[in-house]
């Protein structure tokens, strides 16, 4: 699904693929591509689980980091794109990484997810306007509320 529209000033395009998350690249690429999106004005929001349900972290460059959706995608647009990490923790052990990834977040968890997601929401305009460490900054300091 896309979507096309105006976010404090500047044009932007939405993706929500929906494809399989290990088969993201046959979305995203493929529109990348053909609206000449260069990666740095790429951002590609995704779970993970690697930080606390209701963290968040901008990066840019790096690796796939055993993400299934980002391992699809950067063979054929590279690393150097913005990543909006969305943490949904760890289940502890990684014979539970798939069921906890595809099963629904607790309500306490979806609390905090939906919490981050604002608060990147809130940094995007910074992003949009080419300030990317403010809205780095920003963004990884976002703490929940106690």
């Amino acid at each position: 699904m896309t979507g096309r529209g105006q976010i404090h000033g500047s044009d932007v395009r939405l993706l929500m693929p929906l494809t399989f998350m290990n088969k993201s690249g046959q979305s995203v690429v493929p529109m990348v591509n053909f609206y000449g999106i260069k990666n740095d004005e790429l951002l590609i929001a995704h779970d993970e689980l690697d930080i606390p349900a209701g963290s968040i972290k901008l990066k840019t460059d790096g690796g796939h980091g055993g993400h299934n959706g980002l391992r699809d995608i950067t063979p054929h647009i590279g690393n150097d794109f913005h990543r909006l990490r969305v943490g949904i923790g760890h289940p502890g052990h990684k014979s539970k990484v798939s069921g906890h990834v595809l099963s629904k977040a607790s309500s306490d968890e979806q609390i905090a997810i939906d919490s981050a997601l604002t608060a990147a929401f809130e940094a995007l305009p910074l992003l949009l306007d080419g300030e990317v460490e403010k809205a780095r900054s920003q963004i990884n300091g976002f703490k929940l509320p106690e």
